[in-house]
């Protein structure tokens, strides 16, 4: 069986590890490229988040955020050809092509043809995901601090580096795989695969507000926040007896006459008012701390949804035999 599913998906095989290869040279090309630039160019103490940083950083930015913004593709492309590519054609194929009854008329059962290419294909998503998170993750160390945002406060780079990329590759195939076998035709089991994977990846997103109970900090400036890499839930001020304040601040600091109550320069006059009065600045995060919790949480759910979809795929084939 092994031989066999190697020669049946080998093109998905080659051409997903071949992209692997190529993804990884142009991360390595870019990160010795960036060692070398920084080398010459970053003063003491850089990238960071100190001020003296900022005009290396934004070079830094400059050079290399064409290969950056790679990464806002993978966290959906890579699932969803995944999927489509991988997971769609498993049974619908056979079933189009009439090579099942071949398959399932020899010795080899029909529970261990389905369970067995399963198990195989599962094993090398999961590689071929990991390996990607491993590229990227060593990839990011070199750009650390000189991009503004971190890999717990960007969706995009959260996904795609640690144990998100393997399990959504999973769950992808899995989609793949269960709606193959209760379509039976490859063409609709792509398209259903990628509108599934499409409102997945936003809604598991969402959900992460619901893995713990955000922190709530006082006093602290919203900018130190986003430098240590926390993620802001929701952000309020805090009256001088303790109670959070609901609302317009309008009556307790109104705009100067005169000044638009909506522009940048009221805002900043409605701040400098309210500190004066005693407010503080209060801010409900998620810490950075919290970025293994919520990448094993993730996990979890998806790896759990594969394994669901997976029954699904063996007890839809079993029937059609």
């Amino acid at each position: 069986m092994v031989w066999l599913t190697y020669r049946q998906h080998r093109a998905q095989l080659l051409v997903t590890f071949g992209a692997l290869i190529l993804l990884g040279g142009i991360l390595l090309v870019s990160a010795l490229e960036a060692t070398s630039w920084a080398a010459g160019h970053a003063p003491d103490g850089c990238p960071g988040s100190s001020p003296v940083c900022h005009d290396f950083n934004r070079g830094m930015f400059d050079r290399y955020n064409a290969v950056y913004q790679v990464f806002g593709y993978l966290p959906l492309v890579g699932p969803a050809l995944i999927g489509a590519f991988w997971g769609a054609p498993l049974v619908a194929r056979e079933m189009e092509r009439g090579t099942f009854r071949m398959a399932w008329t020899q010795s080899v059962t029909t529970l261990r043809w389905i369970l067995a290419k399963l198990g195989l294909l599962c094993v090398a998503v999961v590689v071929a995901g990991a390996a990607l998170a491993v590229m990227v993750g060593r990839w990011n160390v070199v750009f650390e601090g000189a991009f503004p945002d971190s890999s717990f406060t960007n969706p995009g780079k959260f996904n795609i580096v640690g144990l998100a990329p393997a399990a959504w590759w999973l769950f992808a195939f899995a989609v793949g795989a269960a709606t193959s076998a209760i379509l039976r035709r490859t063409v609709p089991a792509m398209a259903v695969t990628v509108a599934v994977i499409a409102v997945a990846i936003p809604a598991v997103i969402v959900s992460h507000d619901l893995y713990a109970k955000p922190d709530r900090q006082v006093g602290v400036s919203r900018d130190a926040l986003i430098a240590n890499g926390d993620v802001i839930v929701a952000e309020m001020w805090v009256a001088p007896d303790g109670r959070v304040a609901d609302g317009s601040l309008s009556s307790v600091c109104p705009p100067a006459a005169g000044v638009d109550p909506s522009s940048s320069r009221a805002e900043l006059a409605e701040q400098d008012c309210l500190l004066a009065k005693g407010y503080q600045a209060a801010f409900d995060v998620h810490p950075a701390s919290r970025f293994w919790l919520f990448q094993s949480l993730q996990a979890l759910l998806l790896v759990g949804g594969a394994v669901a979809l997976l029954v699904v795929t063996v007890r839809r084939t079993l029937r059609l035999h």
